[in-house]
């Protein structure tokens, strides 16, 4: 086994920092690379032995990888909303994509915003927010506008190209240059902003729009993975059968997966997945490489994170919205200067943490790392401690919420799911991790059930208003003052 590097002893030009003492980093910039719709198909979490993530892996080589990390909600606006408020949808009651956050959220101090009234240029371009709306109170600049997180991808010459005749739930590549992509364009700005020189310390977000649906692509993506080569992931067929009726709902089998089924697309559309997987760590490669060549390389805290899982096929679900393993789980990945308050010098580059974290724990986090001052009533908490000493005794389990009253409490061996109507999954990590048998019935694991059940949330929030317009990302129009 080959040692491990120091923290921030990097192969590339990072290797400077080295170098460089506590008390000259003062002010860090943060790269905040937010990913969509991207599971654990990554190198490094090993969720599928063909996906092709060379630059995410290279990026955990730098830091630490919180390889059980999981979403607060898995869908994208609970999620993010939860993220950058730092608060739970328990208890803010937005736990679905068409309930815009910002009403009953107003009063919150958002990361950026938090940032922001620390002395920082809070600047960004990409998918942050759900939908196309970049929120302009979180932010100093934003590319395309304050309206407009993104540009629009080319589109193949059909309306589906895989057959299924299901809006954008649709795979194949398109013949465009990846200098055609909404998301290179995104990357291409984020770039410039690390190459300018700017009179304050930058909170710099790059949202990456892909894997999320559709799965189009330049085609030497696709070109990348054979479909006579493509393997499908881990599966039961019976998989179902010893799930509660709720979970079922959830699943929806007869929906999407029946559909995929009938039209034999299966290989094709983990192919599609593979190869957005693939396109999407290049663009993190990019940032990677600009950053290294850059002024910032000596003194940015890098955070990548993704909203939520993905199942594709698993328990005959596909897409997020559930609350099993494949839709919580979510790369999380945080690399800091050496000399950063709170890590001893030999904290090592490379590490890796089993322990149950929450993409809630990002906000406290980052406002740790940099030196902010902490804000008090957020969810999460800082991962700081851990990140200095992985083997401090860690007790709290990470909690994903999917609609309001439906949650599951991981931690670093269970799954403990339970639905509103009070219905019951429960996994054992250590000898299931596919989470194929539920123990839930089994008597002998009623000790279990009520250990994990004392870390349901107590605070369950009436669900927030909803509106169609937020379904889609778009802003009220307002009445001019």
């Amino acid at each position: 086994m080959k040692p491990r590097l120091l923290w921030a002893g990097f192969c590339l030009p990072l290797c400077l920092l080295a170098a460089t003492s506590g008390a000259e980093i003062k002010r860090p910039n943060v790269l905040f690379i937010a990913i969509d719709d991207l599971n654990d198909w990554v190198g490094k979490l090993g969720g599928h032995p063909q996906t092709l993530t060379p630059n995410i892996d290279r990026l955990a080589d730098r830091g630490v990888l919180f390889a059980n990390a999981h979403c607060a909600a898995p869908a994208c606006n609970p999620s993010r909303a939860s993220l950058m408020t730092g608060i739970a949808p328990y208890r803010s009651g937005v736990y679905l994509n068409p309930q815009p956050w910002k009403p009953v959220l107003a009063d919150k101090v958002t990361l950026s915003q938090h940032f922001m009234q620390n002395g920082y240029l809070a600047i960004g371009s990409g998918k942050i927010y759900h939908g196309s709306y970049p929120d302009p109170t979180s932010w100093n600049v934003y590319w395309p506008s304050q309206t407009k997180n993104r540009p629009g991808d080319p589109m193949p010459k059909v309306k589906s190209i895989n057959g299924l005749n299901m809006a954008h739930f649709d795979w194949g590549p398109v013949d465009a240059n990846d200098t055609d992509m909404g998301d290179t364009k995104v990357v291409d700005w984020v770039i410039k902003q690390i190459q300018t020189r700017h009179d304050k310390p930058l909170f710099l977000a790059c949202g990456i729009f892909r894997p999320h649906l559709p799965w189009y692509v330049p085609r030497k993506y696709f070109d990348r993975f054979p479909l006579e080569n493509i393997r499908l992931p881990a599966h039961r067929d019976d998989d179902l059968d010893d799930i509660p009726a709720a979970g079922v709902q959830m699943a929806k089998p007869s929906r999407d997966h029946a559909a995929v089924l009938k039209h034999n697309q299966w290989h094709a559309a983990v192919r599609g997945y593979l190869a957005s997987i693939s396109y999407a760590d290049g663009q993190v490669g990019r940032l990677i490489d600009a950053l290294d060549a850059s002024d910032l390389a000596r003194n940015t805290i890098v955070v990548l994170w993704t909203d939520h899982g993905w199942h594709l096929g698993e328990k005959k679900h596909w897409r997020k919205f559930a609350l099993w393993e494949e839709a919580t789980r979510t790369p999380l990945i945080f690399v800091a200067p050496r000399g950063t308050p709170g890590l001893p010098a030999g904290t090592r580059a490379g590490t890796r943490i089993e322990k149950p974290v929450s993409l809630l724990d990002i906000y406290p986090t980052l406002a740790d790392l940099s030196g902010l001052p902490p804000r008090k009533g957020l969810s999460g908490q800082s991962l700081v401690p851990l990140m200095a000493n992985p083997n401090i005794d860690w007790t709290r389990p990470a909690i994903t919420t999917q609609g309001r009253l439906n949650h599951a409490i991981r931690t670093d061996r269970w799954r403990y799911i339970r639905y509103a109507d009070g219905e019951e999954e429960l996994y054992d990590h250590q000898t299931d991790p596919m989470e194929y048998t539920n123990l839930a019935d089994q008597p002998e694991y009623k000790k279990v059930k009520q250990e994990l059940s004392e870390w349901l949330p107590k605070e369950n929030a009436p669900n927030a208003p909803r509106d169609k317009k937020a379904r889609r990302g778009k802003p009220k129009k307002r009445k001019p003052s």
